[in-house]
């Protein structure tokens, strides 16, 4: 487990999953087919716990010029500048396994944001999936 720390914050547009596993993969379809594939741009997938325990899923990917997404009308979630303890997962697409694995073993640590997120970062390479948690 290695430790980074965002200098800004990061706002992104998302579309929401259906549901927590099942509607994942069609939610980052979904975004895919509204905002074009660019390397320069962030990806990410955003989950939590809501308060009826069920995990609430966001495919989320940020504006390379402001406004890019406004025709879309998609409603934005801020990733918060901060230190984040995370796992990186190569290969994640041979191993959808290790993105639950590494937040389970993200979430034993003490000092998490209570407030926070399980951000998956889907980093340039197309291959690896960055598994973060803010801390305080």
């Amino acid at each position: 487990m290695e430790t980074l720390f965002l200098e800004n914050d990061i706002l992104v547009h998302y579309v929401e999953a259906s549901s927590f596993p099942d509607g994942v993969l069609e939610a980052h379809q979904q975004l895919h087919k509204l905002v074009p594939y660019n390397a320069q741009r962030k990806y990410f997938g955003i989950s939590w716990m809501d308060q009826n325990g069920e995990i609430v899923y966001k495919a989320a990917a940020e504006e390379l010029q402001p406004g890019e997404f406004s025709q879309h009308l998609l409603p934005t979630f801020t990733i918060k500048q901060g230190s984040y303890i995370f796992v990186d997962i190569h290969d994640f697409m041979q191993n959808a396994g290790g993105i639950g694995e590494a937040f389970q073993t993200l979430l034993q640590e003490k000092n998490i944001d209570p407030q926070g997120a399980c951000v998956e970062w889907y980093l340039e390479d197309d291959t690896t999936c960055r598994c973060m948690i803010r801390i305080v």
